[in-house]
């Protein structure tokens, strides 16, 4: 039977709605393109764009597999036209632009990066989409520099447990929000110097006084609505605010005198449908730069639950509850899944 007859499983989404919209199905597993590689997927992240996508709202960019999954840990399967930086049976991570809920997905090699030795595929699958994206927003275009001051909302998702990680470990003072004292605490752990709870606590007031009155160099935000304003309040002058999601909603009432007064620079982005040459910079900077420190154990993939591929509802239902880290499928493929 040829490579590209062979079935595979995966996550598909029936009716857009709720988590039970998430259900096991058979298909035909791909053929690596020109450049591309197959991998055989021991374990895959799960993403906050996941739950949008099966909610209807985050469609797949062209070409991409219509089921979800931004990043991936393996084994490579096999090699298309042209791949050459692989091996067959190299263990990589990789971002993917979809499709990662499954037992095999394709991507450009060039999107893919060995798997840090000491790691499981388990922790690695917790790095792709995490790693990528605070590199890309925090560094790259928050031009984040050591002694710099950084605020990390969301700090115990899988992209604030690893803001914080990485802010700290380039020499920044870290600070962080969350939804409870335990997540507070469990931030702190990771390197914030002060986390507060917005619950119970202004952030604005409580961080001007954390800084001596200096403030925020660098606003990393996933929650925007009426948290835009608040960013630009606790702002330094010169200050950034990089804006990765929305999930409080992507309408602002903002002051734009502040915004000149401060010289402050709005920026945000996403990652997703952006070009494969863009994400392999990202890649080689990551190799350069944050792969080193994840094998000497400076920094680290937090995993806070793991679930079969066949459970991918309950993951989702969890992401909606208390979760610390990252939440992680695994197939059962590989030596170690």
């Amino acid at each position: 039977m040829t490579e590209h007859h062979k079935k595979m499983r995966v996550v598909e989404i029936g009716e857009p709605g709720g988590p039970e919209a998430l259900r096991i199905a058979t298909r035909a597993r791909p053929a690596p393109g020109d450049s591309e590689i197959l991998i055989e997927v021991a374990a895959a992240g799960v993403n906050r764009p996941d739950v949008m996508q099966r909610q209807g709202f985050y469609p797949p960019p062209a070409g991409a597999p219509d089921w979800p999954g931004l990043e991936v840990a393996g084994t490579v399967a096999a090699l298309g036209s042209g791949a050459s930086r692989f091996a067959l049976h190299d263990k990589v991570i990789a971002l993917v632009p979809g499709g990662g809920y499954a037992d095999y997905v394709t991507v450009h090699e060039t999107n893919a990066v060995a798997a840090p030795h000491g790691l499981s595929f388990v922790e690695a699958a917790g790095i792709p989409e995490t790693f990528f994206t605070v590199w890309h927003n925090v560094f790259q275009r928050g031009g984040l520099k050591a002694g710099e001051t950084v605020l990390v909302h969301g700090g115990t998702s899988g992209i604030g447990t690893t803001a914080i990680q990485l802010a700290g470990a380039f020499g920044a003072r870290v600070f962080a929000t969350a939804g409870s004292d335990e997540k507070c605490r469990a931030a702190e752990k990771l390197g914030a110097e002060v986390c507060i709870n917005y619950k119970t606590a202004d952030f604005v007031a409580a961080l001007k006084e954390a800084t001596g009155g200096h403030g925020i160099d660098l606003t990393l935000d996933m929650i925007g609505g009426d948290y835009t304003a608040r960013n630009i309040e606790v702002a330094a002058e010169d200050g950034r605010i990089v804006q990765i999601a929305v999930q409080k909603g992507a309408k602002a009432d903002i002051d734009l005198f502040k915004i000149m007064r401060k010289r402050l620079t709005l920026t945000g982005s996403t990652l997703r449908n952006r070009p494969v040459a863009v994400k392999a910079t990202i890649a080689e900077e990551l190799s350069t730069h944050v792969l080193p420190l994840i094998a000497s154990g400076r920094v680290k993939p937090l995993i806070d639950a793991t679930y079969p591929l066949e459970k991918a509802a309950d993951a989702h239902r969890h992401m909606d509850d208390d979760h610390i880290g990252k939440i992680i499928l695994t197939t059962g493929l590989g030596d170690e899944a």
